[in-house]
């Protein structure tokens, strides 16, 4: 009986593999030299500008650089991020009237509304409602109570006491949009959310100069 001996599959022979899926490039001002170029020329214009925050950005091009970057990645103006974004403690912090603007102004959302409550010595939360779903979007409530709880009342310079409202909304709004839409705030907290955490900054003391004749 004759047997037909077996043959290995040469290597061209094998079954196809697919190649590695391969990462899009996206070109961005850190890895582009000519992108570069363009966005520090808009930044040195900016540092000469007489609009933009002083203690921040003017003759600073290069805090004006990172505005830039900012700026295109959320698709606004330049002049919109510096107006709004603040160092605190070290840190960049938006204010808390661009994170509900930045909701309002997403297109994800209707107008965000604040609700009040009762419990916990006060508070409110924040509510929207989905554009392409109609799901109603129900943040996380604040109250005076999580204030006190959280250290955020007693805070040496707080504004919890003299502005409790509007910081219940601030920070309302803060949690609803890390919940719902955290790409609008592109990872960076609030003021509020910052100097809660990490104490205020004491005030400047005004130096004058007396001179006698």
């Amino acid at each position: 009986m004759n047997e037909t001996p077996e043959t290995a599959l040469a290597p061209q022979d094998a079954a196809p593999t697919s190649p590695a899926p391969q990462t899009a490039y996206a070109p961005t001002i850190w890895n582009d030299p000519a992108l570069m170029k363009t966005a520090y020329g808009a930044a040195k214009y900016l540092a000469a500008s007489d609009l933009v925050p002083e203690a921040t950005y003017k003759n600073k091009p290069a805090n004006c650089l990172i505005a830039v970057d900012m700026a295109n990645r959320m698709n606004v103006s330049p002049l919109l991020v510096m107006q709004n974004l603040y160092i605190v403690k070290g840190h960049p912090a938006w204010s808390g009237s661009f994170c509900i603007a930045a909701i309002n102004g997403c297109g994800k959302f209707s107008p965000l509304e604040f609700v009040t409550v009762e419990s916990g010595g006060g508070g409110c939360f924040a509510r929207a409602t989905r554009k392409d779903t109609g799901e109603v979007c129900k943040g996380a409530t604040i109250t005076m109570q999580m204030a006190a709880d959280e250290g955020w009342l007693n805070k040496s310079g707080s504004k919890w006491k003299t502005f409790p409202e509007q910081m219940l909304r601030y920070r309302a709004a803060s949690f609803f949009a890390r919940a719902f839409c955290p790409e609008v705030l592109i990872g960076i907290q609030t003021v509020e959310e910052v100097q809660d955490v990490r104490g205020y900054d004491a005030p400047e003391q005004e130096t004058v100069t007396i001179t006698l004749e």
